[in-house]
């Protein structure tokens, strides 16, 4: 049981103290974005213009935060809002010049701040790390189509 809860807490430290080393390193960097904005950023960077709905099932995290961090994006004019062709309630959002400009660098530090992170554990167990968390993953995904079957029931 302790080892179950421990499981649950590391994943838990480990996503905020990632969260902040990634947004500190960026400030050192002058790279004016936080995680949860590069995060928004390097999706459509890897999947062009998307809507806030489709940047939300893709991070994982909810239309109202989705929204905050477009919003400061915008602000900082790396990303702009264009009202869909097909359906005017749908936002696409579209990287600016500025947006793209920041693309090879910021990528670069991303992946040498992950290396750091990474240093001295064996790639066969960051394998196994990696494996593991998505079996976490499909196991919680799992989880919740089991509470809409009941729900239907």
């Amino acid at each position: 049981m302790i080892l179950v809860k421990q499981a649950g807490v590391y994943v838990n430290i480990l996503n905020c103290r990632l969260k902040k080393y990634l947004s500190e390193v960026f400030k050192k960097n002058n790279v004016n974005l936080t995680a949860e904005q590069y995060l928004v950023m390097d999706t459509l960077w890897n999947e062009g213009t998307l809507t806030q709905q489709a940047i939300s099932f893709i991070i994982q995290k909810d239309k109202n935060s989705v929204t905050q961090f477009i919003d400061n994006l915008e602000k900082k004019g790396l990303v702009t809002r264009s009202v869909s062709k097909e359906d005017r309630r749908v936002n696409n959002i579209v990287v600016t010049e500025e947006g793209m400009a920041m693309k090879d660098t910021t990528k670069q530090l991303a992946i040498e701040t992950m290396n750091k992170v990474l240093e001295g554990v064996p790639e066969a167990d960051v394998l196994t790390f990696v494996s593991v968390l998505k079996k976490l993953c499909t196991n919680i995904s799992d989880f919740g189509k089991e509470q809409e079957e009941l729900a239907l029931v």
